[in-house]
């Protein structure tokens, strides 16, 4: 007898991390108190997976792609690209698109190259001030070559035309260093990143976030520039209608870009006070009303607390997860009497003493409401390295999620 099953993956987004003295040598995912994942891992298979293809850099766009199936080898194009997808840019083949954060850099009394960058976030500034941000800088710079398009909270877009990929460096892997050795080879993305500083330090916005003591968002970064990318249909690759759930324009975008269903969660932003009940039911309502074989539910929370350089944020983040999101979804699959797989793990390290990505396998757990094992580990590192388990090339991951057993 064929069993009808739903599939699940709950990414949390850079959630694997380093032993931290401070927690006794335990890492964040080791540390937090995660009963629902404890008691799922007791009854699942437990695991490594790499997800960063030797030779490339670790990201979000990479990884995720891979846990989704696509070999980031094959079909990288760019972060950007992927972003302009979700917020619906019309992208030519000949158009570079190019992500354009919308920073927090020192404002000493120093030349543009000799500031700092503080905060790749800028206090993870609300889209509608952002908005306003970046209209003002879209008066003074845009043209017919440069275009730029609102995204989500400090993560915003470029489209460059007849442009060129060139090397540029996320925010997030220089913060607190120089900015000058990291700045835009190319004349015309420097000129501009320097004139939005001008652009936006006294901006009205940023003056009243200073009195509240929040980070002025005050500068335009330049970066994961791609060419127009080209996924092919999800569904047709795996025979299940898929639906993604995030707040994140990069995620948005490969679902687009992938044929999948894109879910709207009102009050999630990425942060680590996203709307975690919101993103669980949207995540529901696919799966039980509407008709989707399978649901990618995505939490930023746990990368940007790495990326701030907080263990306890990031902790707060996973344990998040795990109750707000996890256990409610199993409750409610379980009483609707569904078969289901869930498939449980971070994209990338992003480990709070680098604050930012890095290479390294991360731990997944894979449960299956129909087989449940009979295990005494728990899910973290150290103990998914132990099982013995590793899948080298993470795209062919969730082949093993979706076979038949």
């Amino acid at each position: 007898m064929v069993i009808s099953m739903k599939y699940v993956i709950v990414l949390g987004d850079g959630m694997a991390d380093e032993p931290i003295e401070s927690l006794g040598g335990k890492t964040p995912l080791e540390y937090a108190a995660t009963p629902v994942m404890d008691a799922l891992s007791k009854k699942a298979e437990i695991g490594m997976v790499h997800t960063i293809p030797e030779g490339m850099k670790p990201g979000s766009d990479t990884a995720n792609l891979a846990v989704l199936g696509y070999d980031p080898k094959k079909y990288y194009s760019g972060r950007s690209p992927l972003e302009a997808l979700s917020i619906g840019v019309p992208m030519k083949d000949t158009d570079i698109a190019i992500r354009c954060n919308i920073v927090t850099i020192s404002e000493d009394d120093v030349p543009f190259e000799e500031k700092t960058i503080i905060d790749h976030s800028a206090d993870e500034i609300s889209t509608e001030d952002c908005a306003v941000l970046l209209d003002a800088v879209r008066k003074e710079l845009e043209n017919d070559s440069y275009k730029f398009y609102v995204g989500t909270s400090y993560r915003h877009c470029l489209i460059w035309d007849k442009g060129e990929v060139v090397e540029l460096t996320p925010p997030h892997d220089v913060l607190t260093q120089i900015i000058g050795q990291y700045l835009p080879e190319d004349a015309m993305l420097c000129g501009m990143m320097k004139r939005s500083y001008d652009i936006l330090a006294n901006h009205p916005i940023n003056i009243d976030r200073k009195k509240r003591g929040l980070h002025p968002a005050n500068c335009c970064w330049f970066w994961g520039a791609g060419t127009k990318p080209m996924l092919s249909s999800f569904t047709e690759k795996t025979g299940k209608k898929g639906m993604m759930v995030s707040a994140v324009d990069l995620l948005k975008g490969i679902a687009v870009g992938a044929g999948m269903g894109v879910a709207s969660v009102e009050g999630a932003n990425g942060g680590l006070h996203t709307n975690y009940e919101g993103k669980t039911q949207a995540a529901l309502s696919a799966l039980l009303k509407d008709g989707y074989d399978f649901v990618y539910i995505h939490l930023e929370a746990p990368d940007e607390m790495g990326h701030q350089g907080s263990a306890e944020r990031k902790i707060q983040a996973i344990e998040y997860l795990d109750t707000r999101v996890i256990g409610p979804l199993k409750e409610a699959l379980d009483a609707a009497g569904e078969s289901y797989r869930m498939l449980i793990l971070p994209d990338h390290p992003t480990p709070v003493r680098v604050r930012t990505h890095t290479s390294e396998s991360v731990p997944y757990l894979l449960y299956d409401s129909t087989n449940e094992l009979d295990r005494t580990w728990n899910y973290n590192e150290k103990e998914g390295a132990a099982s013995g388990i590793c899948f080298p090339e993470g795209y062919t991951l969730i082949d093993h999620l979706f076979e038949e057993v």
